[in-house]
């Protein structure tokens, strides 16, 4: 039988095969199969990410979903990373005894938004929770026990005072007799240039803010210098008041909100270092030579064995639509971000941070990095905006840096706590 033949036959047992109208069945067919497996995967993707949280596109630098990066040793430990998750709205059983009200009086007036005038309390509504794991309940009376005879110290800016007094009234919460605790030198609590120190006299325990934006030393410049220059930047002196820190049980520190050209250049503050100005030095350059500074000091100063200590990273401002003094607001958010194509990415502050602490951790295992910015980019939500202290002119800037009280701070504070429980801290 020739070709012919084997043709004309096989056209007599399938003789819709070659008719127009199949053939497009055939390719519509394949079409169709098509879109529905690319249905399928997309379904399926958004309910993986909708398990996991809140995740990210890659370029968004710190949002990408660090769940990959985790080493195997870690895996294997178990480890929790508390920076990472999603907020979700607050049952009312998670409304436990370590809460507290705008009536803590160790609140700074600025921070009390609801007495300020804000109408919503929303944003009180929200806890974090990690991938992965839960953040354990913050304990007052066992944090409060752990720490008996100590001295947990934090240094920094004003954001550092917001969470210093965030878990000054956590703590307090564990006190019947709130009145007991007081300020040991009898200074308010307010916007203080020096620093604060609260006792809780039952525990022979003090927790205490020192204000220090840079770290290091802020002094006059050298002789000689130009007239522009009014402050210089030590970066390779750190801070006079150090040497109170020394002997402290947990430190946690922060800076980088001062790390701008406007709180140095175009205020007249240039960097110095070997007892020379240096003009031509950049802000970052000039953070990361402080950070040596502070990481030499750790070394040096404290001991390995009994200091916990942490570095914040850096805490997300949310001015729209403007910078903070030229019209910035964040008055119209009354929820946590959803839209990832909105977060900002991660300040390199923190990359300089990270590594430092890195280049420790076979110094002193008690180094942490206190990564609190991914969670914290999410609340555009919680700020005092234009609810500030009582007596601010209406015309004044919008905050959008510091935050409202009860609120994120207290997360922050939970995840520190959190992690003294992971390294076993108790005082000695």
């Amino acid at each position: 039988m020739d070709h012919h033949q084997v043709s004309t036959s096989l056209k007599q047992l399938f003789p819709l095969s070659s008719s127009p109208f199949f053939s497009t069945f055939k390719v519509k067919k394949h079409i169709f199969v098509g879109i529905s497996l690319l249905i399928t995967f997309l379904i399926l993707s958004v309910i993986f990410v909708d398990l996991a949280g809140f995740e990210s596109h890659p370029c968004l630098g710190f949002l990408s979903s660090p769940l990959n990066t985790l080493t195997n040793e870690q895996r294997n430990n178990n480890v929790c990373d508390y920076s990472y998750g999603k907020w979700v709205r607050r049952r009312q059983r998670d409304m436990h005894e370590t809460s507290y009200g705008e009536d803590c009086r160790f609140l700074d007036p600025g921070f009390r938004c609801l007495n300020n005038g804000r109408k919503d309390s929303g944003f009180r509504q929200w806890r974090w929770q990690p991938h992965g794991c839960d953040l354990p309940r913050f304990n007052a009376s066992d944090f409060l026990e752990r720490s008996r005879n100590g001295r947990i110290v934090f240094v920094g800016d004003s954001i550092g005072r917001n969470q210093w007094e965030s878990l000054l009234c956590m703590l307090s919460q564990a006190v019947s007799n709130k009145s007991e605790i007081y300020e040991v030198n009898g200074n308010p609590i307010g916007k203080h240039k020096g620093f604060l120190s609260m006792r809780f006299p039952e525990q022979n325990l003090t927790v205490e803010y020192h204000r220090t934006p840079f770290l290091v030393v802020v002094a006059r410049p050298p002789e000689n210098s130009p007239e522009d220059v009014k402050m210089t930047v030590r970066v390779d002196e750190f801070n006079w008041q150090s040497k109170r820190w020394v002997g402290s049980d947990v430190l946690v520190f922060n800076t980088g909100h001062w790390w701008n050209e406007d709180k140095t250049f175009k205020a007249g503050c240039y960097f110095q270092e070997g007892g020379k100005l240096n003009k031509t030095m950049g802000v970052m350059e000039g953070f990361a030579k402080s950070l040596k500074t502070w990481k030499s000091w750790i070394l040096e100063r404290l001991d390995s064995e009994s200091s916990y200590v942490f570095f914040r990273s850096f805490s997300p401002v949310h001015y729209r639509n403007g910078t903070w003094n030229l019209g910035g607001l964040c008055d119209a958010d009354t929820e946590p971000e959803i839209d990832m194509k909105k977060m900002e990415p991660d300040p390199i502050h923190n990359s300089y941070i990270s590594e430092v602490i890195q280049e420790m951790r076979y110094e002193h295992s008690k180094v942490k990095f206190l990564n609190i910015t991914y969670l914290t980019e999410f609340r555009k939500d919680a700020h005092p905006s234009r609810y500030r202290e009582p007596g601010t002119p209406e015309d004044a800037p919008q905050d959008c840096s510091h935050w409202c009280l009860p609120g994120v701070p207290d997360t922050w504070n939970e995840i520190l706590y959190a992690q003294l429980l992971a390294m076993n801290y108790r005082t000695k």
